[in-house]
């Protein structure tokens, strides 16, 4: 089998006319089939179904859980996650009181000798829950789960620092989270009022500094480009007070104006957002700020310092990509717990309900929350593990899938070689070796590349006469 190549430690190039011409909508590759293609017809039978027969496999196949929750005590207008907004805690604690009921239910389909690897708390505003409830939540998961006590172990959650009190961090720590990840966006305070997230910068340094007294051994910072009101100058000052903090990790993430999907982005002006040529002129100057200032492009959105286990597993050819974004354990089984939560058990997705009401009543009959799911087919299995190889690593090793899955790799994906043939001619890729190769400016466009293999983009949503809508390339 061969190695695949270790990624390169320069920045990617952009080349601003073969960028704009690539940017168009398409998924973000946490998945294979992306989520609009599960379907409601898959249930709980069949998640107790995969979860037997990763059981079954041979050697203790650790876990990860992602817990969602969804409250947030102001709406961002930017957001596209499932929230709702309030600021009565005490909905906090009710909530993970019926979560508790859902890990009953969903815990004993795996083995106790299991061990959770990975834990992540997303939302909303996980930090919406007071240090006492998420004792009490860490208690139940540890009642049902086996916690890893491991030093490797990824124990994360995401943190608004305008609403953590002091203390926070230090609590966090002593229940057993090492990374934390804070919601930044952009410190212009002409973009913050735009987007209803005024954020100081002195409040978003001292939590990291507090986060690194309390014995975190990872800090990730959020940003955005393409706000409204942005200019480079101000996100420039942005990058530089980030950074003048050193996260081990930054994401920089184009924001999508999708405002028939997300009420709240309609109370952005649409006449404020930056043009076409000016979010490429952001994304330039957010990759030529960070890879001078030391950081390496992991891919997408994501940058990392070169000792982080982000590059190390890069390196290595560990490198995962899931619903919590890029990841250091592969081979983990995805347990998902929450409004919305999705899971990845063995060969299979499912999501739980996204309103809060019907997932409650679920739980409250009985019965795991589940809306919607997918178990892989065969051709699933085969895309999905060439995309991942593409979004991972910018490499596709055809001979090494050849191998694993009993394929002639061009005649087996013949249309998407074709595909791919303009995306050769405009410097995005290279075919050569037995290997497909992003180039520099291609692990900009990894999405464009991805889409070749995606036996469903042209496909309705399950269950839907259109097609999904999806956040724009760049």
């Amino acid at each position: 089998m061969h190695a695949l190549p270790a990624p390169r430690a320069d920045a990617p190039v952009l080349d601003e006319e073969v960028l704009r011409r690539y940017d168009r909508p398409g998924p973000r590759y946490t998945s294979y089939p992306a989520a609009p293609q599960f379907t409601a017809a898959f249930g709980e039978r069949d998640l107790a179904r995969h979860a037997t027969r990763s059981n079954q496999r041979t050697g203790p196949r650790p876990l990860s859980l992602y817990v969602h929750v969804p409250f947030c005590f102001s709406p961002c207008f930017y957001c596209g996650c499932n929230r709702l907004i309030t600021r009565d805690t005490s909905k906090g604690e009710r909530y993970i009181e019926r979560l508790l009921h859902e890990v009953a239910l969903i815990a004993p389909l795996f083995e106790r000798g299991r061990e959770v690897l990975q834990l992540h708390l997303g939302g909303g505003t996980p930090n919406f829950l007071s240090a006492d409830t998420l004792e009490w939540l860490i208690e139940g998961l540890a009642e049902a789960f086996t916690l890893s006590k491991a030093a490797a172990r990824d124990y994360s959650i995401e943190l608004d620092p305008r609403t953590v009190p002091t203390g926070y961090a230090a609590a966090l720590a002593r229940l057993g989270f090492n990374r934390v990840s804070l919601g930044v966006q952009d410190f212009d305070p002409e973009v913050q009022r735009a987007v209803n997230r005024v954020q100081s910068t002195e409040e978003t340094l001292d939590l990291i500094d507090a986060c690194r007294d309390s014995g975190f051994r990872s800090v990730n910072v959020d940003l955005i480009y393409g706000l409204p009101h942005q200019t480079p100058a101000a996100f420039r000052h942005t990058l530089r007070m980030v950074m003048s903090a050193r996260p081990d990790r930054l994401a920089i993430y184009g924001y999508a104006h999708l405002p028939g999907l997300f009420k709240a982005q309609r109370r952005i002006d649409p006449a404020t957002l930056p043009s076409a040529a000016r979010r490429l002129e952001l994304l330039r100057l957010a990759i030529e700020e960070l890879s001078a200032s030391g950081y390496r492009y992991i891919g997408m959105d994501h940058f990392a310092l070169p000792d982080d286990e982000l590059v190390h597993a890069q390196e290595a050819g560990a490198l995962q990509r899931n619903f919590m974004g890029y990841t250091t354990h592969a081979g983990c089984d995805l347990i998902g717990l929450g409004a919305s939560a999705i899971s990845h058990i063995d060969a299979s997705f499912s999501q739980n309900f996204r309103e809060l009401k019907k997932w409650e009543s679920a739980l409250a009959a009985g019965r795991l929350p589940l809306w919607r799911g997918l178990s892989l087919s065969a051709d699933d299995t085969i895309r999905a593990e060439v995309i991942g190889q593409l979004m991972c690593q910018g490499v596709i090793d055809m001979r090494a899938t050849e191998a694993r899955h009993g394929i002639d790799f061009a005649g087996y994906f013949a249309p998407a070689l074709a595909r791919l043939r303009p995306l050769v001619a405009d410097g995005l890729i290279v075919i050569a070796d037995d290997r497909i190769s992003a180039t520099d400016s291609g692990r900009l466009l990894l999405r464009n590349i991805a889409m070749c293999f995606d036996a469903y983009l042209d496909a309705p949503a399950a269950g839907e006469a259109s097609r999904p809508s999806y956040s724009r390339a760049l």
